[in-house]
């Protein structure tokens, strides 16, 4: 049953949280409203809004561990012995850096005592040790199962008008952060009742912004929100976000040399230490070993819980038949994780010399993108793109236009170009590659050379 405002104790709690009060002033705006464009504190809608404003302690979980809670700047860390003051969210890169540096080191952080956390509701809490840090951490819900809503974000200021039993108005409170907003509601009773001054906006994750204009609009807007996005509520603190399209791209753009192996929690790095790994968009994944020997699998990759997974499939190579969670990709560096005993990192070789410059990797590689003639200045080549995929040659110009067509061949390290009519009609013939890398090639014919660079755009 809806009841009066009680007005001492609101203005009190308002001005403590606020530092202004919500008591009717004889110039506050009196505003017409119905049963519909009112709710109550412990309505949906109401409970929907403490949430979405909730403070978001997942950005530290480097530090502390817990999404629920963040700790407050500055403190002080020790990782892997190094002492470090973080004063803002950018020094958190400090240690994941630190992390980073090292694939195969034991990563220690110690926080240095006391620190203060800030909670869900803004409220602090001294912490005095790691004991009492883990017993706030346990109590958190990871996983994104928690109530926090993170997906969409007001636009602020927004004003709130509060009313009596009557529904006639007694104040008018506007806010201008989360933090203010959660202690507006902090401040109510449960049946005490509210409205908004409409229309009020929202931002989503993506950067999109919608407007709503009623309580019931608002409502849905914020369901709607609640799954909308990956929230990164886990421990996973190095799982930087990334697309599938962007995994799938990078993969198939050059080799990728292994450099750490892991399966059931034994080492076997040695072993497969710079294997050459192609990922070809027709989903086939070809590894050659040290000596030049080829195996070839498949590949795939999908979304799961917001994750991008990849599933690699091979008749011999059991140690890299698994899905694996793709945990990070860092400059020329992926990692793959499929348990505490299971992982791959894999470097790219773009830019670098392959292992195995031989007629498989010469022809893998060619046939991915698109390649120019880098020395055609001034040449009628200059311009004009060169397609060798499926063993064939399209030569288009900036426009599009086939200026000309045939196709290739390679035994060993010569390229034999047949069938060219047009452009590159002089260029038919036997060409030696003297130098191969993931993005320029450089052949010969006699006292002619061309060099040919990788353009994927």
């Amino acid at each position: 049953m809806k009841k009066y405002f009680k007005s001492a104790m609101f203005a009190s709690l308002l001005a403590v949280a606020l530092s202004f009060t919500a008591c009717q002033k004889e110039y506050d705006p009196i505003v017409e409203t119905s049963e519909e464009e009112t709710m109550t504190a412990n309505s949906a809608a109401a409970s929907l809004m403490t949430n979405m404003v909730s403070n978001d302690g997942s950005y530290d979980n480097i530090v502390d561990g817990s999404s629920c809670f963040d700790v407050r700047f500055p403190y002080t860390v020790s990782v892997n012995g190094l002492e470090l003051t973080i004063n803002s969210k950018d020094d958190l890169r400090l240690i994941e850096e630190i992390f980073d540096s090292l694939d195969e080191d034991n990563d220690i952080l110690d926080i240095i005592f006391p620190v203060t956390i800030t909670m869900a509701d803004y409220s602090d809490i001294t912490i005095n040790n790691l004991a009492e840090l883990s017993e706030h951490a346990e109590e958190c819900i990871e996983g994104g199962n928690d109530d926090d809503i993170e997906c969409i974000d007001v636009i602020y200021p927004v004003t709130f008008f509060t009313y009596d039993r009557e529904e006639q108005q007694t104040g008018s409170v506007t806010v201008e952060s989360d933090k203010e907003m959660r202690r507006f509601f902090a401040g109510l009773d449960m049946e005490d009742i509210i409205s908004l001054q409409f229309p009020v906006m929202f931002e989503m994750y993506d950067g999109t912004k919608i407007t709503v204009n009623n309580i019931e609009e608002l409502r849905a807007a914020i369901e709607r929100a609640k799954e909308a996005c990956d929230e990164d509520d886990d421990n996973d603190y190095n799982d930087d976000d990334f697309t599938k399209e962007r995994l799938d791209n990078l993969l198939a753009e050059c080799p990728w040399l292994v450099k750490e192996l892991r399966r059931n929690d034994q080492n076997n790095s040695e072993q497969y230490e710079n294997y050459l790994v192609n990922f070809n968009e027709d989903g086939s994944v070809i590894v050659k070993d040290r000596e030049g020997n080829v195996l070839i699998g498949e590949w795939m990759t999908r979304v799961s819980d917001y994750r991008v997974l990849l599933k690699l499939e091979f008749d011999v190579l059991v140690d890299f038949s698994l899905e694996w969670f793709v945990y990070e990709i860092d400059g020329d560096r992926i990692k793959l994780y499929a348990g505490e005993g299971d992982k791959i990192v894999l470097k790219t070789t773009c830019g670098e010399a392959p292992e195995v410059c031989d007629a498989d990797f010469i022809q893998d590689t060619l046939s991915t993108c698109r390649w120019v003639v880098a020395n055609a200045e001034g040449g009628f080549l200059e311009n004009l793109n060169i397609d060798f995929s499926n063993m064939n040659i399209h030569v288009r110009n900036p426009d599009g236009v086939v200026e000309d067509e045939g196709n290739w061949s390679i035994d060993g390290e010569v390229l034999v170009f047949n069938n060219l009519s047009m452009t590159l009609a002089n260029y038919i013939g036997e060409w030696t590659v003297i130098e191969c890398a993931p993005h320029r090639f450089k052949i010969k014919r006699g006292d002619e050379y061309l060099i040919i660079e990788k353009d994927c755009e």
